[in-house]
């Protein structure tokens, strides 16, 4: 996110009001539409007892308010680039710390996600006792805190180093986060949080995987948790694509001229950044029967039927 706005610094120098107005309205038209259906399936989960105690459901409504703060945030920075607004460092340090905290909280809640799955299908006699509201949001606060480890921790070298908190500057780390200390618990914390998120996954998909052959499994519901867990990995890897942005940076300035490089990193920004948050909750939800029913309901404002399915709900079967 941050490279992104490093590479939009000189932007309103080089590119046309019209061209920039654009895309600045494309990006900011198609994430008001997803915030809206993000904002059904959050009215939805509050429709029904079951979405608020199943552990299932908690954390689906947790990534997708996660994500729909991920989204306002990264829009709210793409138009501070965009716009070449200048902030104080105040403001900047909140944002930035913010944004941090949020992804880290995204990327860490697909591991939940995966180990639910797991729980569900490799040891389903005990899944209701380990999988309980108040285990489950236990581990949502868990992952809160861990995630704001980075962000405290650069509040407190922010503080300890820079006096002059109150000068106004481009918002990106780069500029405001200049001491080499930084990068380093950048890349520290990124590649300790991916590499065990990743193993999680992993270690969830070759489990469930290993239990669908076995005689005494549901089939069906193995199947499609598979599924479920195969598709918080390409999250994760869609999530992982958006860090490489910085490097896709370097190597296009190197390579391309500047015009080019600015068309290339705006891709970048929705590729990678707006529609992974944008998708994979609208992914996710239509993937689930009792849900996706209420949902369409909701989202067309009562014209589509309820489903009679909606009150048949697998809590512990299902993808």
């Amino acid at each position: 996110m941050s490279d992104f706005n490093d590479s939009k610094s000189n932007i309103t120098q080089t590119i046309s009001p019209v061209d920039r107005d654009l895309k600045t309205f494309l990006s900011v038209s198609s994430c008001v539409i997803f915030l809206y259906v993000n904002g059904v399936m959050i009215f939805t989960l509050r429709k029904k007892t079951v979405f608020q105690e199943a552990s299932r459901y908690i954390l689906f409504g947790h990534m997708l308010w996660v994500d729909t703060l991920n989204l306002v945030m990264s829009v709210l920075l793409f138009v501070l680039a965009v716009c070449r607004l200048f902030v104080m460092k105040i403001v900047c340090l909140i944002l930035l710390v913010a944004a941090t905290a949020l992804y880290q909280v995204s990327t860490l809640n697909l591991a939940l996600m995966s180990l639910e799955r797991y729980v569900a299908i490799c040891i389903p006699l005990r899944h209701a006792e380990i999988t309980t509201y108040g285990r489950t949001n236990m581990a949502i606060g868990v992952v809160w805190m861990l995630s704001w480890i980075q962000s405290l921790s650069e509040i407190i070298i922010f503080y300890s180093s820079d006096t002059n908190i109150a000068m106004h500057l481009f918002c990106s780390r780069t500029t405001l986060f200049r001491l080499q200390f930084y990068k380093k618990i950048e890349i520290a914390f990124t590649c300790i949080f991916f590499v065990s998120v990743c193993f999680v996954i992993i270690f969830s998909y070759a489990s469930i995987a290993s239990v669908a052959k076995s005689a005494s499994c549901d089939k069906m519901s193995a199947k499609k948790a598979n599924k479920t867990v195969l598709l918080h990995l390409i999250q994760l890897g869609l999530c992982a694509a958006s860090i490489l942005v910085g490097v896709i940076q370097e190597v296009i300035y190197v390579y391309t001229d500047y015009m080019t490089s600015l068309n290339v990193m705006y891709f970048c920004f929705v590729v990678f950044m707006i529609f992974p948050r944008c998708l994979s909750p609208l992914i996710y939800g239509m993937r689930d029967q009792a849900f996706s029913s209420l949902f369409k309901y909701y989202f067309t404002f009562g014209l589509k039927r309820k489903n009679s399915c909606i009150t048949k709900i697998h809590i512990s079967g299902g993808g």
